[in-house]
């Protein structure tokens, strides 16, 4: 999600091809295959089959692409994003609790 940003449901719809998309965030489009196939980033499909990145997968890149420089692996970076996720579920819970 975009940081400091609300995540509406336009922010999940596929927009993007894989090129395009590939370009905003400067990376290879073969790698974005692979961080697909690891489960890094999951893509809309057109009837085609052809790959539409939303603006969540697009910040999600931006993500994976700042952990590749950090040093980490993909399996590294599966797993901090699933606790990046989690973390954010638990926050939004929080917030979302009535205070005594």
């Amino acid at each position: 999600m975009r940081r400091n940003q609300v995540e509406g449901p336009d922010e999940r719809r596929g927009v993007f091809a894989i090129s395009v998309a590939a370009e905003m965030v400067s990376m290879q489009i073969q790698n974005l295959r692979v961080y697909e196939r690891r489960g890094l980033v999951s893509p809309d499909r057109t009837q085609g089959g052809s790959r539409l990145y939303s603006p969540v997968d697009i910040d999600r890149l931006h993500r994976v692409r700042e952990l590749l420089a950090d040093g980490l692996n993909l399996a590294g970076i599966a797993r901090v994003l699933v606790l990046e996720d989690r973390v954010r579920e638990l926050e939004d819970r929080d917030r979302d609790q009535p205070r005594a």
